[in-house]
């Protein structure tokens, strides 16, 4: 018998469909990201900060761990500043020169201790002043006064001045010379800015005048510039501006342009000001040759002029022109204001300077302060310390 044809059997085990396939991709995926959560979860255990046995095992956690950053406080730094200082004038100059600041030397004391050097440290003979003329002043001292001064507790002084050219470009180079031998840092040369430093915090100082070979004030642009170039080199800021009118009779911060002798010296008030909105955390001031008030401007505090500090022989020092001060401030890490006092000192009539126990120049400051600026003015107390406008 012939045997009737029989189709192929067919194949069961027929292709997935496309929703199939579909179906199980997601169900991959999921089990995947189950793996990865797990793995994550286990490492966060291991790793993130799980309380332990003491023995090194890691007590699992069901959540990553919470990770804080901080940043170091930095510490409070302490200046102490004075007004214009000048240990003499070649060739007339101190049998001692060590001496002459002998007096003021327990109010010195300080990480920091700032002067307004009125003059050079120079060997050279070259002034700017015609010889026998009696309306021009040229200062200079031996390069060896820099480490007198040095001993005496200063590390940087300003030289941005009327006075720092009185000898010419030796006059310059010799007083910078000295400075650096003696450890002084030196400030107010064109571009020109200091950095000390307390207690690892670091205070950078820069010096200004209104004249064209240092840093000069009557420029606010670039003052502003220069100012903040410091902030980058340091989180503390101590502006110093030789500015405004001179003489017994200028003891008043006017807040216009002021002149001398034709000179514009510049409106005080307004570049401290500006020196504040640039980044300073401190303003003090000297060349008047006579004290001024204080202010308080966003916070921080503003000496328009600390008055001459030592200057043997080469000014008047009589009435209020031998009334001189010592300010010591301490700034926060961050340019608060932490504390302030301020010493008064009396010149005698050779201009040295010795600790006032009457207090005129606190006296005298605080009736400036309150004329000046109103309820803005720093008050210094009884006891020397300087407080804020809210404070009692």
């Amino acid at each position: 018998m012939v045997n009737a044809y029989r189709p192929p059997r067919a194949n069961h085990r027929l292709r997935p469909s496309a929703a199939v396939y579909r179906r199980r991709r997601i169900a991959a995926g999921i089990l995947a990201a189950v793996l990865i959560l797990t793995v994550v979860l286990s490492a966060a255990s291991l790793f993130g900060g799980g309380g332990s046995d003491g023995g090194g095992s890691a007590t699992p956690t069901t959540a990553p761990a919470h990770i804080t950053t901080t940043t170091a406080k930095l510490s409070p730094a302490t200046i102490v500043a004075v007004g214009d200082t000048e240990l003499g004038n070649a060739p007339t100059l101190p049998a001692n020169p060590a001496s002459i600041l002998a007096p003021v030397a327990s109010a010195l004391k300080a990480p920091i201790v700032f002067a307004n050097l009125e003059g050079t440290m120079t060997t050279g003979s070259s002034g700017k002043c015609a010889p026998g003329s009696t309306s021009c002043y040229a200062f200079s001292v031996p390069p060896s006064y820099a480490a007198i001064m040095h001993d005496a507790g200063f590390n940087v002084v300003n030289s941005a001045n009327n006075h720092s050219h009185d000898f010419g470009d030796q006059g310059v180079s010799d007083t910078s010379a000295a400075l650096k031998s003696a450890g002084i840092q030196q400030t107010g040369l064109p571009g020109q800015i200091a950095v000390n430093e307390d207690n690892g915090t670091k205070v950078a100082t820069v010096g200004f005048a209104p004249y064209s070979n240092v840093n000069n004030l009557l420029d606010l642009t670039a003052a502003r510039a220069l100012i903040a170039k410091a902030k980058t080199l340091a989180p503390l800021v101590v502006v110093y501006m030789h500015a405004g009118a001179e003489g017994a009779t200028a003891t008043h911060v006017t807040g216009e342009e002021e002149t001398y002798v034709g000179e514009d010296r510049g409106n005080s008030k307004a570049f401290a000001h500006a020196a504040i909105d640039a980044g300073a955390d401190l303003v003090i001031g000297s060349g008047p040759h006579v004290v001024r008030g204080m202010e308080w401007y966003q916070g921080k505090l503003i000496a328009y002029s600390l008055g001459n500090f030592a200057n043997y022989q080469n000014f008047a020092a009589s009435g209020t022109m031998a009334i001189s001060a010592i300010l010591r401030v301490t700034l926060a890490g961050d340019g608060t204001f932490n504390s302030g006092s301020l010493t008064s000192v009396l010149l005698s009539s050779t201009g040295q300077p010795a600790i006032d126990s009457t207090g005129q120049a606190a006296s005298l400051m605080n009736q400036l302060s309150s004329a000046d600026f109103g309820t803005a003015a720093a008050t210094i107390r009884p006891d020397g310390s300087i407080a804020p406008p809210s404070a009692p």
